[in-house]
This record gives structure tokens, sequence and C-alpha cells, in this order.
């Protein structure tokens, strides 16, 4: 072959492209799954829709946070000199509503539940996705409509609107307020239905009852306490509104309504609120202990049953916040022993992860520092509870600083340090991307050292006598005071801290893989970020959700293939009774009519089943 004639062969053969000229095809997943503000604004994506509410509640939180900072500012001395009290009262009033309405109550549901819950059941989506759209269109009318209410005119009722003050005396915008909050309400029972629906329905193949995570367990609790109680938040703030408007007697004694029946109405939601806020923390923690402690969690059916008794005797102790209202004795001391029933399952989740630490291969990763500051925290938080529920000490500390305390120890301590605890594990599988683990180690550490320095002095104020609600004070008080504001700019840069590296993880964090921590659970199983419809082929479950320990999946396998033998031997045992009757009517004496023949062979049979 001629020169001519190679040449023109080399000019057919394909070029290959330098590395820098190679473009590859990014992985398909649902961060690039449609770009613009529709595909977020309009998407049934549950992954997406939890992303919305963490943007969404982020601004709560800090709303919420600038409203605290104001107040704390304020009690650093005694005669209110930085706002004025009616401005205080309207702090207070907006930090109050905002935190508890737009933040606390759907933080880790709306998030990390809406987001993981799907993947650990093995499900594409929740069961409704157009509902759990519609759920935060709510949330966000619902939050936009009351920060107008406060922010424009303002209330000052406090977050609790107790009568007959919110529907006759205050001069803020308390309807507009009661508008946002029952919208907000809503959102939280659809996303409470969804849950109870997909847990039930849309189970991967395998998945029983005992394989679920023990999160799905307490977002199940959750769910129950969202779908039977907020109804109750609803007609009454409903009914506060009605009274504002048309002037009927329900609450305000000087139209003949009775305002004890108001904190009833209220409080009978907003207990169980507080397991709202507490037990999906406690659902995130169950999952951080058993992952950077290397082994199952201890007494896992234990774990599970106590969330489930939590959600149900929440509904029976809302007569503790009203032990000086002037209710019967009686009353008052059932709904103490009651209000001490509720630390038992409390306590048992506590045991249980202490006991699952014990011997453990621990790694102190940031998520397992916030979940050793959650335990700390609840535990304070939980001990001191138990001294509210005593009527004699109640008495003495009603409406003081020492309530304070206790409700932000569980509330905004542990639920707070859960919440972060749960970004923290489970962002890398929601990005794809690690953030900077040295400054998240910092920042739970500043979260629990600002918190404790906040917080822990308000016990002793309260112990004292210093009431809450108040913008002015005795100047005995003023050195604890100044110690709980110094304690509250370090809370501050330990909230700030997570907000600035996680975004800038964003853009520059290393990639994480789909399993950085080695965990267990469907979630770890897909791509980071996950696929739209996260798995591309079911899942076929045959571990249980700890799998550390595999003697623990062999004894659940054992059960299983027991209920299904014992299942089969009823089958079988039915259709020979059905049989020997039907001969036995027949009279053709063929060993089934028989009636001493009958017997031994039932005998025998009931022998084999209890053997």
């Amino acid at each position: 072959m001629n020169t001519a004639a190679i040449e023109a062969e080399v000019d057919h053969v394909p070029q290959t492209a330098s590395i820098e000229e190679l473009e590859f095809e990014p992985r398909h997943h649902y961060l690039n799954n449609g770009y613009g503000w529709k595909s977020w604004l309009f998407t049934v994506d549950h992954k997406r829709i939890a992303i919305l509410y963490m943007v969404s509640i982020t601004i709560f939180f800090f709303l919420g946070g600038l409203a605290a900072l104001m107040m704390r500012l304020n009690l650093m001395t005694p005669y209110s000199q930085f706002i004025k009290p009616e401005t205080y009262n309207r702090m207070f009033t907006m930090h109050g509503i905002v935190m508890v309405f737009f933040f606390l109550v759907p933080s880790i549901p709306a998030t990390l539940g809406n987001f993981v819950l799907p993947m650990m059941l093995g499900a594409k989506d929740l069961a409704f996705p157009k509902i759990n759209l519609l759920s935060w269109y709510l949330y966000i009318i619902g939050g936009i409509i009351a920060l107008y209410a406060l922010t424009m005119g303002g209330v000052d009722t406090g977050w609790t609107f107790y009568e007959p003050y919110s529907s006759m005396y205050s001069n803020g915008y308390v309807v507009l307020a009661i508008l946002g909050i029952f919208l907000a309400g809503f959102s939280s029972i659809l996303t409470g239905l969804n849950f109870i629906v997909t847990t039930h329905k849309m189970r991967a193949p395998g998945l029983t009852w005992f394989r679920m995570p023990i999160f799905v367990w307490s977002m199940y609790a959750t769910s129950v306490i969202q779908v039977l109680g907020t109804p109750v938040l609803a007609i009454t703030l409903v009914l506060v509104a009605a009274e504002r408007i048309l002037h009927v007697g329900i609450f305000d004694p000087k139209l003949g309504g009775d305002p004890i029946l108001f904190q009833h109405m209220f409080w009978f939601y907003s207990h169980p609120a507080v397991y709202i806020m507490v037990l999906p923390g406690m659902a995130v923690i169950s999952e951080l202990v058993t992952c950077f402690a290397r082994k199952p969690i201890f007494g896992y059916k234990m774990v599970c049953f106590s969330s489930i008794a939590i959600a149900v005797i929440s509904f029976l102790v809302w007569g503790h916040h009203l032990f000086t209202s002037g209710q019967s004795p009686y009353a008052g001391i059932l709904f103490s022993a009651l209000s001490f029933c509720v630390a038992i399952p409390s306590a048992i989740k506590v045991f249980n992860w202490t006991a699952t630490l014990y011997k453990g291969s621990i790694r102190l990763d940031a998520p397992m520092l916030y979940t050793l500051g959650f335990i700390g925290l609840f535990v304070v938080g939980g001990l001191t509870g138990v001294y509210l529920a005593a009527i004699a000490i109640d008495v003495h500390l009603t409406d003081t600083y020492f309530v304070i305390a206790h409700f932000h120890y569980i509330m905004v301590g542990a639920s707070v340090s859960a919440f972060l605890g749960g970004i923290h594990y489970w962002w890398p599988k929601m990005t794809g991307k690690l953030y900077p683990e040295a400054w998240a180690r910092v920042a739970a550490m500043l979260l629990f050292i600002g918190f404790n320095l906040t917080f822990f002095p308000q016990f002793i104020l309260g112990y004292q006598g210093m009431p809450r609600r108040y913008a002015m004070y005795a100047p005995e008080f003023q050195t604890l005071n100044i110690f709980s504001t110094a304690g509250a700019t370090i809370l501050a840069l330990g909230y700030l801290l997570p907000f600035f590296y996680l975004l800038w993880s964003l853009k520059k964090g290393k990639p994480a893989g789909p399993n950085p921590w080695g965990a267990t659970g469907l979630e770890w199983q897909t791509t980071s970020p996950p696929p739209t419809f996260n798995f591309d082929v079911v899942p076929i479950v045959r571990v249980g959700p700890y799998a550390y320990n595999p003697a623990a999946d062999e004894l659940e396998d054992k059960r299983i293939e027991f209920e299904e033998a014992k299942k089969k031997y009823e089958e079988n045992r039915d259709r020979l009774e059905a049989e020997a009757e039907g001969h036995n009517g027949n009279g053709n004496g063929n060993g089934y009519g028989n009636g001493n023949g009958g017997e031994n062979d039932h005998s025998d049979r009931a022998g084999f089943h209890k053997g």
C-alpha cells in the first residue's frame, strides 16, 4: 500500500480525545431531575419536598432565634432598658409561636422524615405525593400569615393564647396568628396521615414490623399524635377566634364562659405536642447510637414499644399544667401519677441507648457528639420534669424560670441536638457531599456548652422565684441573667456554624459515596444523592435493621419461619376438621366418623402444636 493510501486510511480512524476533552454525562438523581423554580415548587418527589421544608424551617428558626436574642439582651439589666415592656411581650409571643408551631413541630418529621422514611421502607415515594406537596404549601401559607400578624401589628398573648385575655382584651392581630397556626396544623395532620399509610402499605418485600428501623416506629407514633391531637388544637383556636369576633360566651367568664375549659382543650393537644417534637428526636438518636457504636440497639422491641407507650400516655397527662388552676385535687393526684408514668418509657429509651453504647466500638464523629449531647440534655430535662409532676413542688415552681429551663432542655436542647445530628448523619445521602468534620465537631461542642450556660442558670432563677414573661425583675437576679445571656451568644455561634459549613460543602465538599458511615438500613443501599424513585430495583429485605450481629438476624428469620409454619399448620388442621365433620354428617364410617378416633386424632395434632 502506498503512502497516500495509508494516510487516507488513517484519516478514517476515530481519534481518541484527551482526558480534558472528555465530557462525562452526570448520573441521574433527584437533584438534577429538572431545573428552575417550577421543578421545585411543583415537585411531588418526597426528597425535594423535604429540602423545601428544610429551607423553610431554617428561615423560621433564625427569625424565632432573633426574637429570643432580643429578649436575652433586654434581660441583661433589671429595668428593661433595651426594649419596652410592650415590645418584650410581643417578642416572647413571636419567639414561642414561631419556634413551636413553625420549627419544632415540623422540624424532624417534615425534613428528615420526609426524606428518609420512604427509603427506609424500600418505597419509591410516600403514599400520597400530591398531598405531601399540599402540606408544604399549607405550612408556608400559614407561616406567612402568622409572620404578618407577629411583625405588622404584633401579638402579646404568649404562644398559649390564654383566655380571656386573647379573645377579649388583647389589641394584637390574634385572629390572623390563629389562622396561620390553624393552617400549619392541617399541614401536620396531612404529613402524619401520609406516614401512617406509607408505613402500613408500602413496605418492601420481607420488611416485617420487627425488621423496621426504630426511626420508622417513632415516626409512626408521632404521626398518630399528629392525626389525633392536632384537630383538638384547631377546634380550640377556632373557638377563640369565634369568641373574639362574635362575642359569644365560650371561654370568657364575663360572657358566661369558662377560661379553665380553654386550658383543658389547649393542653390536651399541647402536651402530646411535646412528644411530636421530641419523639422524632429519639428516632434519630436510635439510628445514630447503633451506627456509631457498631452494635445492634439493645432491647430493640422494648424501644419500639416504648415509642407507642409514649404516644398513648401523652394523651393522659395534660392536667399537670393545671395544678394551680383550681381543678379538683383528686384530678390533680391522678394527673400527677400519670405524669410520673410517662417517664418510664422515656427512661427505657435512655437506658437502652446507654446499654447499646456499653462495650461498643464508638466513633466520636459529629453525629455521635450531637447524640451524646442529646442524651445529657434530655436526662436533665426529663428529671426536672419529674419534679414538676409532683404537685407540692409544682405549686412553688409554676410560672417561674424553672419551667422555662425544663421546657427548653427538652424542646430546644434535646430536639435541636437530634435534628442537627440527623442533618449531619444524612447530609451525605441528601447531597452526595461530605462536610468538614473538624468544624462539625466544634459546632456540636459549642451547642452543648452554650446551651447549658444559657439555661442551667434559669433553674436556679426559677427556684429562687423569678417569674417568667416579665420584662423587668428584681436586681438580685441580674448576675445569673448575665450568665444566661453570655451563654446565649455561644449557643448562637453553635447554631450559625453548621449553616455556613454545610452550605460550603455543597460546592467544595468531597464526594460522599453511597455509605460513608458504613451504616445498615435500606437508605444506605442506594446511591448518594438517591435516584428520583430511590431504588433502581425494588429491594428485598432479608435481615433486621441493625445487622451488626448476624445472630439476631438468624433469630428473626427463624421466628418468621415458625409463624409461617404455624399458620400453615392451623390452615391444614381447620381443613381436616371440616372434612371430618363432613364425614360424620354422612355417617360413612371411614375412620373420621368414629368419635374416639376423632378425639385421638385431634389430641395428637394438638400435641404436635404444643411441641
